[in-house]
């Protein structure tokens, strides 16, 4: 967090979120029961959002760095993807793609951000900590870039599946589905969730409201493919891509 956020939040100019508070609570190491006793005050409003445009403006790869530190105080990362392939499992050139999207952020921009988003991804390495990803099959199939860099994409996915601390899951368009993809979500461990719409992104610690996507997880889980059979899919779908290149 910058020093002028934090000067913003101590002169009461920008009120702080419930992520804001979680975050610097952490960093001065309060102990356990004054940290919930400050929570519970700010989880007076405990589902807020954020404009899209608002991060833009704050600086969109400071975000990706408020992201990281949430991610490196979760044991336990749950993430159903039915939009894109995930941050923590994007390549550059796939993230470089995603962020070339309308709106387009500026060049200079563009690179801080894919930089720091790739610099999560140390993450997938900690022994300690375990990533559950629900990624939907259209997503494999959802043409943002050239169909080579596609290829190289779900190669990642299938190399990061083998991670013995990664399960990796994918939604087939086959078969009879438990629910409707509305939106993307993380769940970190079982006391926050992070929704991703078109013009925000939407934090909640309501027991209730996480139990919710709790649920919604556990649905698509119980229909994904997972291991061999779900790297057989992603292989079958990353070979269709070679041609197109071929012939482009």
């Amino acid at each position: 967090m910058s020093a002028g956020k934090l000067s913003k939040l101590e002169t009461g100019k920008v009120r702080p979120t419930v992520q804001d508070v979680d975050l610097i609570l952490t960093a001065l190491g309060i102990s356990a029961e004054a940290k919930e006793q400050f929570l519970a005050t700010a989880r007076t409003e405990a589902t807020e959002a954020t404009a899209w445009r608002l991060l833009r403006r704050m600086g969109p790869w400071k975000h990706q760095k408020t992201i990281q530190a949430i991610e490196a105080s979760t044991s336990a990362l749950r993430l159903f993807q039915g939009q894109l392939i995930p941050g923590l499992l994007q390549t550059p050139e796939y993230a470089n793609a995603v962020f070339s999207l309308p709106p387009a952020l500026p060049d200079e921009t563009r690179v801080k951000t894919v930089a720091a988003r790739l610099e999560r991804q140390a993450a997938l390495y900690d022994p300690d900590r375990s990533f559950h990803f629900l990624i939907c099959e259209h997503v494999l199939r959802w043409l943002i870039s050239e169909p080579l860099i596609m290829a190289l994409q779900l190669d990642r996915l299938v190399s990061f599946s083998r991670l013995p601390n990664v399960a990796m899951g994918v939604v087939p368009l086959a078969g009879r589905m438990p629910d409707f993809p509305m939106t993307c979500f993380s769940l970190h461990d079982d006391r926050l969730v992070i929704v991703e719409t078109f013009h925000s992104e939407i934090t909640t610690r309501d027991p209730k409201d996480v139990q919710t996507y709790v649920d919604t997880f556990e649905r698509f889980s119980s229909v994904a493919l997972h291991g061999d059979p779900m790297r057989t899919l992603v292989d079958s779908i990353r070979d269709g891509y070679l041609p197109q290149q071929e012939s482009s």
